[in-house]
């Protein structure tokens, strides 16, 4: 029994595992993986965004009847942001701590004995991965080289990974339910580790906990979030717009760059002001002020060219951020909450 499970004594925590159309193989090593933690007081929700009796026989395949592991289905296919919300809402309110995981990659035995003691100090602590391809089983990275950064720079460069990340059940009392807007940009784990910020922080650990299998079928692969490729940009931006704005017009084009850029920041401010304790705390006041309906396009862009200089955010954050506001400026767009993003 580790030092965590001592003081932590009578808490069961909760893996919530997001499957659709699992790889046989990923899936059970994925499984297999979870099963063999050295911390093993656990309950693993695999919510199945459809098919829910492939997951379920695939599932008693890799683990056999072990309780802790149970299979919760849905016909209706919502897609991994929804998804992930649903199980997290499944979870109950006494639940000690949360790991997210995705079906495809690979832990490490110790990846939860790592992880949750930091949980004594942060609201949600997140770890780093080996970057590993399917099926050649090529080394693409020996470490994702996430990073701690202040708030005001992650709420623009998201440097938390879902699958990499423990949290404190507390979170889920704000975090749920998710934010809505329609964009790639919106994801679980960036809002899931603003939320800890204000409920404890959210802090990144150097231990490389896990793999992360890149491969085809990746919805999120790890070089999507590295280099900034502007002889990529069209084919994304248009991408993009199709499945999310129903079109390739001139102003569906840029409703999609404004969504990436500044609406999904403008979505998650808007959201933690409806539910955040008032008066507000002086780090939302300053995330408002720079991404919220309170933005102003000096400050914000001093804040954010100051920070990538620093390092603390990414060129391509950056680039998308800026992109998203000439485009609703030009096209005067606005976001849930927001003001006129010319302002």
């Amino acid at each position: 029994m580790t030092i965590f499970e001592t003081d932590w004594a009578g808490g069961e925590g909760y893996v919530v595992l997001a499957a659709y159309r699992p790889d046989p193989e990923l899936f059970r090593r994925q499984l297999r993986s979870i099963q063999a933690q050295t911390v093993s007081a656990f309950h693993c929700l695999i919510v199945a965004d459809g098919e829910a009796d492939s997951v379920l026989g695939a599932t008693r395949q890799a683990v056999g009847n072990d309780p802790r592991f149970e299979v919760i289905g849905f016909e209706n296919r919502v897609g991994f942001y929804r998804n992930f919300e649903r199980g997290l809402a499944t979870v109950p309110h006494d639940a000690r701590w949360i790991a997210l995981s995705d079906q495809d990659d690979a832990w490490y035995p110790d990846k939860l004995e790592k992880l949750l003691p930091h949980l004594r100090q942060s609201a949600l602590v997140s770890g780093q991965a080996r970057v590993v391809s399917y099926p050649a089983g090529e080394i693409l990275s020996v470490s994702t080289n996430r990073k701690n950064v202040g708030v005001t720079s992650y709420f623009l460069d998201n440097q938390f990974t879902g699958s990499l990340s423990v949290f404190r059940g507390e979170v889920l009392g704000l975090a749920l339910p998710f934010p809505s807007l329609r964009t790639p940009a919106e994801v679980h784990d960036h809002w899931l580790a603003v939320c800890a910020h204000f409920l404890g922080g959210a802090s990144v650990v150097n231990d490389v906990v896990q793999d992360y299998v890149q491969h085809k079928a990746n919805v999120i692969g790890e070089s999507d979030t590295e280099r900034f490729r502007p002889t990529r940009s069209w084919a994304t931006l248009t991408r993009t717009a199709r499945r999310y704005e129903d079109g390739i017009t001139p102003r569906r084009l840029a409703r999609a760059t404004y969504n990436v850029g500044v609406g999904w920041r403008s979505t998650m401010a808007a959201a933690l002001g409806e539910r955040l304790p008032q008066p507000a705390p002086q780090d939302y006041l300053r995330l408002e002020a720079l991404y919220g309906r309170d933005r102003r396009l000096s400050a914000t862009t001093s804040h954010i060219f100051r920070s990538v200089r620093a390092g603390t955010v990414s060129p391509r954050s950056a680039v998308e951020y800026v992109a998203g506001w000439l485009a609703g400026t030009v096209f005067r767009l606005r976001g849930p909450g927001d003001r006129p993003a010319s302002r």
